[in-house]
This record gives C-alpha cells, structure tokens and sequence, in this order.
C-alpha cells in the first residue's frame, strides 16, 4: 500500500492547505486597517519621537489629505483620535497644536508639584492596591453611585521612619486598571492608564492647609487634627472623561508646593 503523502486529508484525497488557509481551503479573514490608523500612526510617531516637538503647528487638512493620500474626513478622523489620545489639541480657526511633551500629566507645567527641603531623604512605597466602590467619591464626579474604582495609596517616609507624604489615587475601574490589584503595578500608573486608553490631558486641582482625619492620622501615624498641606486633582481626557482623582497630603515642615506656567502653544 502506498504511503500517504503530506497534506493530504482522511483516505489519502485532496491537495495540502496552502499557508494561512483555515477550514475547508479558505484563507483566514484579516481585519483591514481604517484609513486614518495609518495617518494617526504616522503621526504619533512623530510626536512621540520629538520629530514634531510640543507647540509645533500640523499643516492643514488639505496638506495633510495629500500627504498620506487620503481625504478630508478622514485627516479629521485621525486629528480626533490624536486628540483623544492627547497628543494635539485643535483651536478653530487657527489649526492644531501638538500638546505632549513625553511627560506624564502630573510632571507637566501648570501643576503643582511637591518640592522636599533640601537634605531631604526619603522613600515611597505602594502600601495599598485595591478594588472598591466609593459613592460620594462617584457623586462628585457625576458618575453612576454603582462606580468602581481602583485605589492606588503610596506612602512616603523618611528614613528614620517618619511618615511626612500620602497620596492616594483613584482610577476608573475598567479594562486592563480593573486586574492592578491582582497583577500588582508594574509600570507607573500614567502609562497604565494610556494602555487602558485614557489619555488625561487636563483638569482642576485645589489645594489647601487642612487637620488629618483619624483615618489619615492612622496611617501617616500622626496625631488626629495634625495640619498637613492638601491638594485635590481631578484629571480628564481631551473628550472629559474620568481619568484620575488624586488626593495628596504632605507635611508642610517637609514640602512646599511649586507650579510653572507655560507659554500658550
């Protein structure tokens, strides 16, 4: 009896598959790529790689349908995705901008930053990582009271142990963000929300001097009514959803809080 030859199906009938078919003969579908991926490719890679620095101005739509050989609607199609990634930001009737500057949110100009004392040496860590609701949290925020949220507290401490920094950060509990708390985190938080797809691009933030809370005392392992330094920042993406709400707390002997304003792009 003859051997079977290779490729061939049940009883020794029929040709080989050929390379990337799937049942039956037939080719495996692939999903084509939208027309505007390839211009929003392009020019992220641009922006991300400082070919198109931070307040650099994109030629217009026409320029750019040219270009990358597409048209009108699509170049609009890709500046909204650019934007809502936050990479530009488009002024009617003055063109867009490019907004990234390859640092994360809180790093950028126009925010407030904690300053240590000169001499200072001290260390933070993630002290907790959890999943939790929080109403009054979802109410201020004008989210659903049924919200989730994953909690991010780091703790700074000095090396005699001292706890003198505490910030706790609440994030959408959606997509890749909802595994942190089993995956634990291993990048830093801004770049574990641009893999969720949240790009924050602005916001409001508050700050004042206020008495610890028991609960905060606790875990600063301070004296309840202890006056710390208190910011609140919400951050948003470029379409105003919910990215980040930070709470910072910092001992005002420590730290002082510093912000640099930008020239407008």
């Amino acid at each position: 009896m003859a051997a079977r030859t290779t490729g061939e199906g049940e009883g020794g009938r029929g040709a080989a598959r050929t390379a990337g078919q799937g049942e039956g003969g037939r080719r495996a579908a692939r999903t084509p790529r939208l027309k505007h991926e390839g211009v929003v490719e392009a020019l992220s890679r641009a922006i991300r790689s400082g070919a198109l620095p931070r307040g650099a101005r994109l030629p217009g739509e026409v320029a750019l349908a040219a270009q990358y050989g597409v048209s009108r609607n699509t170049v609009r199609q890709a500046l909204a995705e650019l934007s809502a990634r936050g990479l530009v930001a488009t002024r009617t009737g003055k063109g867009s901008y490019v907004v990234f500057d390859g640092r994360p949110p809180a790093e950028r100009p126009s925010w407030s930053r904690p300053v240590p004392r000169p001499g200072l040496r001290a260390a933070t860590a993630v002290v907790r990582l959890d999943l939790r609701p929080d109403p009054q949290l979802a109410e201020s925020l004008e989210l659903p009271d049924s919200a989730e949220f994953v909690v991010v507290d780091r703790l700074t401490t000095l090396s005699g142990g001292a706890a003198v920094a505490l910030e706790r950060t609440h994030v959408p509990a959606a997509g890749p963000l909802r595994e942190l708390p089993a995956t634990g985190l291993t990048v830093p938080l801004h770049e574990a929300l641009a893999e969720a797809g949240l790009h924050p691009d602005h916001g409001e933030e508050w700050t004042t001097a206020a008495p610890l809370t028991p609960q905060e005392a606790a875990v600063l392992g301070r004296a309840p009514g202890t006056v710390f330094l208190r910011s609140r920042r919400v951050l948003r993406t470029p379409d105003a959803r919910f990215a980040a709400h930070v709470d910072r707390l910092l001992d005002p002997s420590c730290y002082h809080l510093h912000t640099r304003l930008p020239p407008e792009p």
